[in-house]
């Protein structure tokens, strides 16, 4: 059987070797932005999770024709009203780095008692003629006030998760796989992949039909 291939928003090998081995087994093809030429950067401006997956998924699908995935998460802190949350990449600027993101957030949490948060992600898998899936997974834990472990990338090394006894970053990729918001959302999509792939093939077969129709009836 031939197959499906997906292109997955993202130039991150972590990420793309982490979707591959929860694809594995199914009749589908995992490529990413570097097996392709140059493409066009997306502006993250939207404000949700929800909208920045799918604003990146759609426009990757459109540019090259293919079915796209991709992601957007961040971490939402309840003492700062959700902050840093879709800003979380550039909490402490636009070009700022993952430590000076944590060294903000300490700084915005000195005295402070409360310290619950929870990582959000969102996937969207999208087609070029528009229509996406959306699925979602949430990771609960607290925010230390110092940092602990060298492992993983941006606030790992201060979320704390309860159950396992560890921040992020002293977790193996495994480890952190299992509870992460986005090995949970990855997990919710491959229990799903059957059913995934079926939806893709009807899209294909549907944009076939639309292209075979004439330039008059595909501006509709």
């Amino acid at each position: 059987m031939k197959k499906t291939m997906v292109v997955l928003a993202t130039r991150n090998r972590g990420k793309v070797e982490e979707i591959r081995s929860l694809t594995e087994g199914f009749s589908i093809e995992i490529k990413d932005l570097n097996d392709f030429g140059p493409v066009p950067e997306v502006r993250e401006d939207g404000l949700t999770f929800e909208e920045n997956a799918y604003k990146k998924a759609s426009f990757i699908a459109k540019v090259l024709g293919l079915p796209a995935l991709a992601d957007d998460s961040g971490l939402e802190v309840d003492a700062l009203n959700g902050a840093p949350g879709v800003y979380s990449a550039r909490y402490a600027g636009e070009e700022a780095t993952d430590e000076e993101n944590n060294r903000k957030l300490l700084q915005a949490l000195a005295g402070e008692d409360r310290r619950e948060a929870r990582f959000c992600c969102v996937l969207s898998l999208a087609v070029p003629s528009g229509p996406a899936l959306t699925y979602e997974g949430v990771c609960k834990g607290q925010i230390l006030d110092a940092p602990r472990g060298s492992s993983g990338f941006g606030y790992d090394p201060l979320f704390y998760h309860p159950e396992s006894g560890k921040t992020f970053a002293e977790m193996t990729i495994e480890e952190k796989s299992r509870v992460s918001h986005r090995g949970k959302a990855l997990q919710e999509l491959r229990n799903e992949l059957d059913g995934v792939l079926r939806w893709l093939r009807q899209r294909e077969l549907e944009e076939d039909r639309m292209r075979g129709l004439g330039p008059e009836m595909c501006r509709h």
